[in-house]
């Protein structure tokens, strides 16, 4: 089974892909995403009678988005294909689904996702 997750806005979406059956599901995070992402995946693993284990891969909507928002979810499911030892691809777009899908099927393994923000880092200069 696939895991598929974007958390690049306030609404966290997941899908779960065994076979040709697509299981969808969305969360609003808001700022809860850092506490709650996992439970959340959990959750939806459980209500389909899976485990951790049953994951044979991970694809993740790399961006653009939040900066939280993907630095949390990426994080989280790059860790978590490290832990099963499954392959991990990162993709992006409105078909990023499909691609991840595909990359999966053929054996594609990112190994680790990094971000695409969508524009460099807005820092503020120190007041003094």
């Amino acid at each position: 089974m696939i895991l598929l997750i974007d958390t690049s806005t306030p609404t966290c979406k997941l899908a779960l892909v065994d076979g040709d059956k697509i299981f969808q599901s969305e969360w609003l995070a808001n700022r809860e995403l850092s506490k709650s992402l996992h439970n959340f995946i959990k959750e939806q693993l459980s209500a389909h009678n899976w485990s951790w284990q049953d994951i044979t891969g991970v694809g993740v909507f790399r961006g653009p988005g939040s900066f939280t928002g993907l630095r949390i979810g990426l994080v989280t499911v790059n860790t978590l294909a490290d832990s099963l030892g499954v392959p991990i691809v990162g993709t992006g777009g409105d078909d990023w689904q499909e691609q991840a899908i595909k990359r999966l099927k053929n054996s594609e393994n990112d190994q680790v996702v990094l971000p695409e923000y969508g524009a460099g880092a807005n820092i503020t200069k120190p007041r003094k």
